[in-house]
């Protein structure tokens, strides 16, 4: 499987059957994984229900995590089940880590990671980890290990404007554009667009001093009209943009319906489908 054929979904949540089995119990451990979660609609993923779903929809790596939490044993415990996914599926999973950024136990946890073969961390979720990450204080630990162990990071950020919605949060352009120009050797994707930060890099320095950044489109059908792809060529920085499903509140075939109504060339498609994705981490 070449490298530039290869299909990629960068963005992917999956629990542990036995997680899921118990969780009402679960969702009383966190407060923002409740806050997201607490609806009989909820939906939830094990790793053999993403591997159901990358083969209908043409998928041939994912990219997979558990959800930002405060609790650093819930962190462990939801990254245990990723590494023992990657190693059951070496071929078709890369495994990133979640962690607080402001645990003591950040680093432990994330060299052990580092050491059982996951590949980044994320998705970090401000909020959920009660961490604002314009102010480099509370991040410089955590983008530090990042660095050292060369793992890039995919973070949360969300439109500030518009409805709401469970979980959208006040980490938006702002905050993100701060992040990034903070920790400029640290590799960072902003999830769900940056929130809209990819239009701000009209500006030269700021596509310039944004080098190191790319965007996932997470929930983007729920977010944004499909000339959205149109405006992120504009802006420069559709080589950058990397199919996130966020799955499983979206699959990618959602994804695929959206640019056939866009005019995206079979190039760049390919590009957001894979190949931006392989240049970023390195397959």
């Amino acid at each position: 499987m070449g490298g530039s054929k290869m299909k990629i979904d960068v963005h992917v949540h999956i629990l542990s059957p036995d997680f899921i089995k118990d969780i009402k119990k679960n969702l009383d451990r966190d407060a923002h994984f409740k806050l997201l979660h607490d609806n009989p609609k909820a939906r939830f993923a094990t790793a053999e229900d993403v591997l159901e779903n990358m083969e209908k929809t043409g998928i041939d790596r994912s990219v997979v995590f558990g959800f930002s939490c405060l609790d650093l044993g819930m962190a462990r415990e939801a990254n245990d089940y990723v590494i023992e996914t990657v190693r059951r599926y070496p071929d078709r999973f890369i495994g990133f880590a979640i962690v607080p950024p402001q645990d003591p136990g950040m680093e432990k946890e994330l060299r052990r990671c580092r050491e059982a073969g996951l590949k980044g961390v994320g998705e970090v979720i401000p909020a959920a980890v009660h961490t604002d990450i314009s102010d480099q204080q509370q991040v410089e630990r955590f983008t530090a290990v990042c660095r050292e162990l060369d793992l890039p990071i995919l973070m949360h950020t969300n439109e500030q404007v518009g409805h709401y919605y469970p979980g959208k949060g006040k980490i938006g352009p702002e905050q993100a554009y701060l992040f990034a120009i903070n920790n400029p050797d640290n590799k960072i994707i902003f999830a769900h667009w940056g929130g809209g930060l990819f239009c701000y890099e009209l500006m030269p320095e700021v596509h310039e001093s944004l080098r190191h950044v790319y965007y996932d489109n997470a929930a983007s059908p729920f977010l944004f009209r499909p000339q959205v792809y149109a405006a992120a060529r504009l802006a420069g920085v559709l080589p950058k943009v990397l199919l996130g499903s966020d799955f499983p509140l979206l699959s990618p075939a959602r994804y695929y319906k959206e640019w056939a109504a866009t005019d995206l060339t079979e190039e760049e498609k390919r590009g957001i489908w894979g190949e931006n994705a392989a240049r970023f981490l390195g397959l």
